[in-house]
Protein backbone atom coordinates (compact mmCIF):
# COMPACT_ATOMS: atom_id res chain seq x y z
CA UNK A 1 0.00 0.00 0.00
CA UNK A 2 2.91 2.30 0.99
CA UNK A 3 4.56 1.71 -2.60
CA UNK A 4 0.71 2.70 -4.24
CA UNK A 5 0.86 5.44 -2.20
CA UNK A 6 4.55 6.93 -3.48
CA UNK A 7 3.19 6.17 -7.24
CA UNK A 8 -0.13 7.54 -6.94
CA UNK A 9 2.04 10.86 -5.38
CA UNK A 10 4.45 11.02 -8.00
CA UNK A 11 1.90 10.73 -10.93
CA UNK A 12 -0.88 12.64 -8.96
CA UNK A 13 1.40 15.00 -6.39
CA UNK A 14 -0.94 16.62 -3.45
CA UNK A 15 -1.47 20.30 -4.09
CA UNK A 16 -2.63 23.15 -2.06
CA UNK A 17 -6.28 23.51 -2.56
CA UNK A 18 -5.97 27.37 -2.18
CA UNK A 19 -3.14 28.14 -4.15
CA UNK A 20 -2.41 25.10 -6.21
CA UNK A 21 1.28 24.24 -4.73
CA UNK A 22 2.67 21.07 -4.69
CA UNK A 23 3.02 19.87 -1.24
CA UNK A 24 0.56 19.61 0.78
CA UNK A 25 -3.55 20.00 1.11
CA UNK A 26 -3.11 23.45 2.71
CA UNK A 27 0.04 24.92 2.45
CA UNK A 28 1.64 26.80 5.50
CA UNK A 29 1.25 30.09 3.80
CA UNK A 30 -2.50 30.12 2.33
CA UNK A 31 -3.08 28.85 6.49
CA UNK A 32 -1.73 31.81 7.59
CA UNK A 33 -3.61 33.94 5.19
CA UNK A 34 -6.82 33.19 6.42
CA UNK A 35 -8.32 35.48 9.33
CA UNK A 36 -8.64 34.46 12.74
CA UNK A 37 -12.79 34.97 14.03
CA UNK A 38 -13.43 38.35 15.98
CA UNK A 39 -16.99 37.84 16.00
CA UNK A 40 -18.31 37.50 19.23
CA UNK A 41 -19.86 33.82 20.08
CA UNK A 42 -20.95 32.12 23.34
CA UNK A 43 -18.47 32.20 25.88
CA UNK A 44 -18.01 28.16 26.13
CA UNK A 45 -17.56 28.21 22.50
CA UNK A 46 -14.33 28.04 20.93
CA UNK A 47 -13.91 29.17 16.86
CA UNK A 48 -10.86 29.89 15.81
CA UNK A 49 -11.56 31.01 12.01
CA UNK A 50 -13.94 33.71 10.60
CA UNK A 51 -16.37 31.24 8.51
CA UNK A 52 -17.38 34.90 6.32
CA UNK A 53 -13.87 34.43 4.78
CA UNK A 54 -14.25 32.44 1.49
CA UNK A 55 -10.81 30.60 1.96
CA UNK A 56 -12.28 28.86 4.50
CA UNK A 57 -15.46 28.82 3.40
CA UNK A 58 -13.78 26.69 0.65
CA UNK A 59 -11.32 24.53 2.76
CA UNK A 60 -14.60 23.27 4.62
CA UNK A 61 -16.80 22.09 1.82
CA UNK A 62 -13.82 20.15 0.58
CA UNK A 63 -13.33 18.14 3.50
CA UNK A 64 -17.15 17.60 3.85
CA UNK A 65 -18.31 16.88 0.76
CA UNK A 66 -14.95 16.55 -1.38
CA UNK A 67 -13.40 13.39 0.66
CA UNK A 68 -10.14 15.50 1.39
CA UNK A 69 -9.97 13.71 4.50
CA UNK A 70 -6.29 14.87 4.93
CA UNK A 71 -7.65 18.57 6.02
CA UNK A 72 -8.76 17.02 9.21
CA UNK A 73 -5.49 16.94 10.65
CA UNK A 74 -4.58 20.50 9.69
CA UNK A 75 -7.68 21.75 11.21
CA UNK A 76 -6.97 19.29 14.50
CA UNK A 77 -3.34 20.81 14.95
CA UNK A 78 -4.64 24.20 15.03
CA UNK A 79 -7.83 23.21 17.41
CA UNK A 80 -5.61 21.17 19.79
CA UNK A 81 -3.47 24.19 20.53
CA UNK A 82 -6.28 26.10 21.13
CA UNK A 83 -7.53 22.97 23.53
CA UNK A 84 -4.07 23.21 25.53
CA UNK A 85 -4.25 26.89 25.97
CA UNK A 86 -7.93 26.78 27.09
CA UNK A 87 -6.95 24.88 29.42
CA UNK A 88 -4.24 25.81 31.07
CA UNK A 89 -6.20 28.56 32.62
CA UNK A 90 -10.01 26.32 33.32
CA UNK A 91 -7.89 23.49 34.79
CA UNK A 92 -6.82 25.47 37.08
CA UNK A 93 -9.71 27.70 37.76
CA UNK A 94 -12.40 25.52 37.42
CA UNK A 95 -11.43 22.22 38.00
CA UNK A 96 -12.12 21.07 33.95
CA UNK A 97 -9.26 18.30 34.18
CA UNK A 98 -9.70 15.01 32.31
CA UNK A 99 -11.77 15.97 29.82
CA UNK A 100 -13.81 13.59 27.31
CA UNK A 101 -14.01 14.27 23.79
CA UNK A 102 -16.68 14.31 21.69
CA UNK A 103 -18.06 14.86 18.16
CA UNK A 104 -20.74 16.25 16.98
CA UNK A 105 -22.57 13.39 15.58
CA UNK A 106 -24.41 13.30 11.94
CA UNK A 107 -27.97 11.24 11.66
CA UNK A 108 -27.36 7.54 10.42
CA UNK A 109 -28.74 9.15 6.57
CA UNK A 110 -25.97 11.78 6.27
CA UNK A 111 -23.14 9.79 7.75
CA UNK A 112 -24.56 6.89 5.07
CA UNK A 113 -24.46 9.80 2.19
CA UNK A 114 -21.16 11.07 2.83
CA UNK A 115 -19.55 8.14 4.39
CA UNK A 116 -17.41 9.56 7.16
CA UNK A 117 -18.12 12.41 10.03
CA UNK A 118 -15.79 15.16 9.48
CA UNK A 119 -15.87 16.11 13.21
CA UNK A 120 -14.82 12.63 14.02
CA UNK A 121 -12.09 12.56 12.07
CA UNK A 122 -10.66 15.73 13.55
CA UNK A 123 -11.65 14.10 16.82
CA UNK A 124 -8.94 11.28 16.03
CA UNK A 125 -6.54 13.81 14.95
CA UNK A 126 -7.05 15.60 17.90
CA UNK A 127 -6.03 12.52 20.26
CA UNK A 128 -3.53 10.91 17.33
CA UNK A 129 -1.44 14.69 18.65
CA UNK A 130 -2.34 14.19 22.14
CA UNK A 131 -0.78 10.46 22.37
CA UNK A 132 2.23 11.76 20.27
CA UNK A 133 2.90 14.18 22.66
CA UNK A 134 2.19 12.54 25.37
CA UNK A 135 5.38 10.61 24.77
CA UNK A 136 7.88 12.52 22.86
CA UNK A 137 8.55 16.30 22.12
CA UNK A 138 6.90 17.21 18.64
CA UNK A 139 7.25 20.41 16.79
CA UNK A 140 3.95 21.81 15.48
CA UNK A 141 4.61 22.71 11.97
CA UNK A 142 2.01 24.58 11.75
CA UNK A 143 1.84 27.18 14.99
CA UNK A 144 5.75 26.34 15.90
CA UNK A 145 4.27 25.77 19.02
CA UNK A 146 6.67 23.35 21.12
CA UNK A 147 5.59 20.89 24.10
CA UNK A 148 6.27 17.74 25.68
CA UNK A 149 3.14 16.29 27.08
CA UNK A 150 -0.06 15.87 26.45
CA UNK A 151 -3.30 16.07 28.60
CA UNK A 152 -5.24 13.02 30.18
CA UNK A 153 -7.82 13.03 27.57
CA UNK A 154 -9.62 11.02 25.70
CA UNK A 155 -12.56 10.15 22.97
CA UNK A 156 -15.98 8.97 23.08
CA UNK A 157 -17.51 9.04 19.77
CA UNK A 158 -20.21 6.53 20.68
CA UNK A 159 -22.31 8.28 23.40
CA UNK A 160 -23.96 11.60 21.73
CA UNK A 161 -25.69 10.17 18.46
CA UNK A 162 -28.48 12.01 16.02
CA UNK A 163 -31.43 10.71 16.29
CA UNK A 164 -33.39 12.97 13.99
CA UNK A 165 -33.17 14.42 10.63
CA UNK A 166 -32.86 17.77 10.32
CA UNK A 167 -32.65 20.46 7.93
CA UNK A 168 -29.48 21.59 7.12
CA UNK A 169 -29.12 24.78 9.33
CA UNK A 170 -26.91 27.22 6.99
CA UNK A 171 -29.95 26.93 5.26
CA UNK A 172 -32.20 28.36 8.05
CA UNK A 173 -31.50 32.02 8.81
CA UNK A 174 -34.24 32.65 11.64
CA UNK A 175 -32.50 31.39 15.50
CA UNK A 176 -35.75 30.24 16.77
CA UNK A 177 -36.51 28.27 13.56
CA UNK A 178 -33.07 26.72 14.51
CA UNK A 179 -33.94 26.03 17.52
CA UNK A 180 -36.89 24.23 16.93
CA UNK A 181 -35.25 22.29 14.19
CA UNK A 182 -32.65 20.96 16.64
CA UNK A 183 -34.93 20.52 19.33
CA UNK A 184 -34.75 16.45 20.46
CA UNK A 185 -32.57 15.67 17.23
CA UNK A 186 -29.48 14.44 19.91
CA UNK A 187 -29.77 11.39 22.35
CA UNK A 188 -27.54 9.60 24.28
CA UNK A 189 -26.92 5.99 23.16
CA UNK A 190 -27.25 3.32 25.50
CA UNK A 191 -28.27 5.70 28.28
CA UNK A 192 -27.91 3.23 31.33
CA UNK A 193 -23.98 2.28 29.79
CA UNK A 194 -22.98 5.53 28.83
CA UNK A 195 -24.99 7.94 31.62
CA UNK A 196 -22.04 6.74 33.72
CA UNK A 197 -19.49 7.37 31.53
CA UNK A 198 -20.14 10.86 31.54
CA UNK A 199 -21.68 11.54 34.79
CA UNK A 200 -20.25 14.48 36.90
CA UNK A 201 -17.06 14.60 33.57
CA UNK A 202 -16.16 17.61 31.59
CA UNK A 203 -16.92 17.08 28.14
CA UNK A 204 -15.16 19.11 24.84
CA UNK A 205 -17.93 18.94 22.00
CA UNK A 206 -15.52 19.46 18.66
CA UNK A 207 -17.67 20.71 15.04
CA UNK A 208 -16.06 21.94 12.07
CA UNK A 209 -18.18 25.23 12.04
CA UNK A 210 -20.63 27.53 14.66
CA UNK A 211 -23.38 30.11 13.48
CA UNK A 212 -25.84 30.59 16.20
CA UNK A 213 -24.42 28.06 18.46
CA UNK A 214 -28.33 26.34 18.55
CA UNK A 215 -26.13 22.31 17.44
CA UNK A 216 -23.80 22.94 19.78
CA UNK A 217 -26.39 24.30 22.67
CA UNK A 218 -28.75 21.25 21.84
CA UNK A 219 -25.88 18.67 22.37
CA UNK A 220 -24.36 20.66 25.36
CA UNK A 221 -27.88 20.44 26.79
CA UNK A 222 -28.80 16.68 26.38
CA UNK A 223 -25.26 15.91 27.94
CA UNK A 224 -25.64 18.40 30.71
CA UNK A 225 -29.07 16.26 31.01
CA UNK A 226 -27.30 13.26 31.36
CA UNK A 227 -25.19 14.08 34.34
CA UNK A 228 -22.21 16.01 32.84
CA UNK A 229 -20.20 18.82 34.82
CA UNK A 230 -19.07 21.03 32.35
CA UNK A 231 -19.21 21.12 28.76
CA UNK A 232 -17.00 23.23 25.92
CA UNK A 233 -17.02 23.29 22.57
CA UNK A 234 -14.24 23.87 19.92
CA UNK A 235 -15.19 24.59 16.56
CA UNK A 236 -12.82 25.57 13.16
CA UNK A 237 -14.88 28.46 12.46
CA UNK A 238 -17.60 30.71 13.10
Amino acid sequence: MQIINAILDIVFPTKCILCKKVGKDLCLACLHCIPQTERESLKWIFPIYDYRDTNIKKLLWFLKYKGKKRLAKVFAEIIYDKILEELSELSIMENFRKPILIPIPLSRKRYKERGYNQAELICEEIIKLNNLRDSVDVNNIYSNTHFSHGVNMKLENNILIKIKETEHQALIKDRRTRLRNLSGSFAIENQEKNKEKIKNKNIILIDDITTTGATLNEAKKVLKQAGARKVIAFTVAH
